[in-house]
């Protein structure tokens, strides 16, 4: 039987709730009960606080995580994946090489994680650069259906250890000891969703993975814990399937989340640490019985930091904050108060019209001041996977479209216009899907640009895009060699459209 109670706490209750770990000056009887806290975050891409530092800040979680190990030292601390990238840190050259993830491993290794498995996001990175960070790692990994694709073979990713490679194992299974003596296994395993295929990465099927592994699992384990990076819906057919499962520790899902399937207790935290979820599991070795409460922690701007984590994030600030003011004065700006959030979360942007994506192309359409038809960006130059709420700042649109570029002017004719907008229509799900500026669908499946109907070969029109699509990579038969390419115009560098972040933050903060 599990019990759940879905909460906010203040930090002083929770550590109020810890205080049976306490350790004694003498050695108390062994009572069969034994309690766990076990810290879970998922989809975090900023080591520093957002909202203009009201949420979020790995600093922050730092500071709870160990003040609750200092009541309860049987705490442990997991991310559920999606960690090294998208960044805007990450984008970075520091020390001649993209920053990739290397200021997020050493952040967590001063949290002292325990554990993580890889999210989809994880491999955005190349081969090299995501076997750098798991080398940088001092935690542990584990991912039952992810392997790496080498020339020879496809195996479990190895990291480099003093001791020699360690795969990376399927599943884990740890005795725990608390200070009375009772002791209790815990055992785990880990599936990702397949969302982002690699030429070096294989993914086996998560759901016949999750349960051959769950049927591999030590048979004396007391606790089994499924730490995922799924869709819900696949984490709930998980719960149904294995019925000792205990709890899900997953991702993947950018918003907080806990509820029961059958035996098991489904937990998700907020993206970017704005929340994490706090697991009180008490096993009692007597009747075989493990209860679990959950409880959602807010991470604001209430809670101290944690001083060397602290350190460390104002070092990594300061690369990025250098970085940009190379094409803007002041970074921490605030140019804009987004309410309803602008959506920037990648399902979102590849898939539909966003008021994220409507808010980027107004801007490269006033770029050229209204002197074009229509705007155009792919979806995938979105970068943010996140909700903007609240304060934006300058930087935060740095973190919206981190690989900048320019607008560029395009004559381009109507015919290959039409084109290049059913492509964009029809790549739905990937990045090559188009977000609009006053170009809108018509009722009989065409298109309207401006109201008006798309006149195929019977005229051109200038429209503005991101410099990155008319590189051919997204929609590849869209290039300057194109023969519907009529002429290109490309900004100066004085020009507001030299700089695609810039034209955003110039127009949000005419919004204000």
């Amino acid at each position: 039987m599990i019990l759940r109670a879905i909460t906010v706490f203040s930090i002083s209750l929770i550590l109020i709730s810890c205080g049976s770990g306490r350790q004694t000056t003498s050695q108390p009887r062994e009572d069969g009960i034994i309690t766990l806290k076990f810290i879970q975050l998922n989809d975090v891409y900023e080591i520093a606080p957002l909202g203009g530092g009201k949420y979020g800040g790995m600093a922050r979680v730092a500071h709870v995580v160990d003040s609750i190990r200092e009541i309860h030292p049987n705490t442990y601390l997991y991310m559920a994946g999606d960690f090294l990238n998208p960044s805007l840190l990450g984008t970075i050259k520091y020390n001649g090489e993209r920053i990739r993830g290397k200021q997020m491993i050493e952040v967590m290794n001063a949290m002292n994680f325990d554990m993580v498995t890889f999210g989809n996001h994880e491999f955005d990175l190349d081969r090299e650069d995501l076997q750098k960070r798991l080398d940088e790692s001092n935690f542990s990994w584990i991912s039952s259906n992810v392997k790496e694709i080498t020339e020879r073979d496809t195996l479990s990713f190895k990291i480099n250890r003093d001791i020699g490679r360690i795969a990376v194992p399927a599943s884990l299974s740890r005795e725990i000891t608390d200070v009375d003596g009772t002791k209790v296994r815990v055992s785990f395993f880990s599936v990702t969703l397949d969302s982002n295929p690699r030429e070096y990465v294989h993914y086996e099927d998560y759901y016949s993975t999750a349960v051959n592994t769950y049927e591999n699992l030590p048979t004396q384990s007391d606790i089994i814990v499924g730490l995922t990076h799924l869709k819900v819906e696949d984490d709930k057919k998980l719960a149904l399937a294995l019925p000792e499962l205990d709890l899900i520790m997953g991702g993947h899902e950018h918003n907080n989340m806990i509820f029961d399937v059958s035996n098991t207790v489904i937990a998700k935290a907020d993206a970017n640490a704005k929340t994490i979820n706090i697991h009180t599991i008490t096993h009692n070795t007597a009747t075989g019985k493990t209860d679990i409460d959950s409880q959602l922690f807010p991470i604001d701007d209430s809670i101290s930091e944690d001083p060397e984590v602290r350190a460390i994030v104002e070092k990594w600030n300061l690369v990025l904050n250098n970085k940009i003011r190379e094409v803007i004065e002041n970074p921490s700006e605030v140019i804009f108060h987004a309410d309803p959030p602008l959506d920037g979360t990648d399902s979102a942007n590849r898939g539909i019209q966003t008021n994220m994506g409507e808010i980027i192309t107004a801007a490269m359409f006033e770029a050229y001041d209204n002197e074009v038809d229509a705007a155009l960006v792919n979806g995938g130059s979105i970068r943010l996977d996140d909700m903007l709420d609240g304060d934006v700042s300058s930087i935060d649109i740095f973190r919206v479209l981190p690989f900048g570029g320019s607008i560029i002017k395009v004559d381009i004719t109507g015919d290959l216009l039409q084109r290049v907008l059913d492509f964009g229509k029809d790549s739905g799900g990937t990045g090559a899907y188009l977000q609009r500026f006053n170009i809108d669908e018509s009722a009989n499946g065409g298109w309207l640009i401006n109201g008006e109907p798309l006149q195929g070969d019977k005229r051109y029109y200038s429209v503005a895009f991101s410099d990155f699509l008319l590189k051919g990579y997204d929609i590849p038969f869209l290039s300057e060699d194109n023969p519907g390419v009529l002429k290109v115009y490309t900004p100066s560098k004085n020009e507001i459209a030299n700089d695609i972040r810039k034209a955003v933050i110039l127009y949000l903060k005419s919004k204000q």
